[in-house]
């Protein structure tokens, strides 16, 4: 596969399309308007294709932008629909392209510290975490630090509003995406990782589209093992014409 990272305005209406199709086909609860609405709250956008057919195989759409909490200036990615086929899970073309364009980004447009606030309705979203990143909140064996907690809450309230819940950390909307059957359930054998243990505990409400709010810094320290052969391995993008090949 290839992927491609692109800015809002120059996305093709065909992407439009085949990014909503996408989402309608693993994802309960979808209408073109809420699509559109989401997209447009944010700045950037990643298509996995494939290279032979073109077609479209997964995304993930993010918002870049500086903000100050508690005294502090520093840029944050919000992570928002993020999507891959099944028939291209067995790729790493997710990680690593994510892992390049986030580091191109924090080259050339982030400023200061950069953190990723994201919200996980399913377990495979929130294993990105302790795959990739040392530390991360919140995670079943280590209590979120109070300036990690008002940072997140802050950043939390700021962008979704009535719809996030401080004191559980969840996001709940009024109409949630929902994973289809056979997408949602943890697989037998998952459910003993502790980290998948910790989201079913953490977010109950996960298979009626219930968000965990997670917040991790972007810098190369912040790497685990698997997360610095991601970012060393993309080290360096082409542009072309509108959009960044990876």
């Amino acid at each position: 596969m290839k992927s491609l990272l692109v800015s809002i305005e120059k996305l093709q209406p065909s992407d439009r399309t085949a990014m909503y199709m996408l989402l309608q086909n693993h994802f309960q609860g979808i209408t073109w308007d809420a699509f559109e609405i989401d997209l447009e709250r944010k700045n950037w956008v990643l298509l996995l294709k494939d290279e032979t057919s073109h077609t479209l195989k997964g995304f993930s759409t993010l918002n870049l932008c500086q903000k100050t909490v508690l005294g502090e200036k520093f840029s944050v990615v919000y992570s928002g629909d993020t999507i891959v086929d099944p028939s291209a899970w067995s790729s790493t073309t997710l990680p690593r392209s994510w892992i390049a364009a986030i580091n191109f980004l924090r080259q050339n447009y982030a400023e200061n510290k950069l953190y990723w606030l994201l919200i996980c309705s399913g377990f495979r979203t929130y294993r990105f975490l302790p795959t990739f990143w040392q530390d991360f909140y919140p995670r079943y064996n280590l209590k979120t630090p109070a300036n990690v907690e008002k940072i997140m809450g802050s950043l939390a309230k700021q962008y979704y509003g009535d719809f996030y819940q401080e004191k559980t950390g969840v996001v709940r909307f009024p109409y949630p995406q929902i994973l289809r059957e056979g997408l949602i359930e943890i697989p037998s054998g998952r459910e003993n990782s502790p980290h998948i243990q910790f989201f079913d505990q953490k977010n109950p409400g996960y298979r009626q589209g219930d968000e965990l709010v997670c917040f991790t810094e972007i810098s190369y320290d912040n790497l685990t093992r698997a997360g610095r052969r991601m970012w060393e391995s993309n080290s360096s993008l082409e542009f072309v014409k509108d959009c960044i090949l990876i």
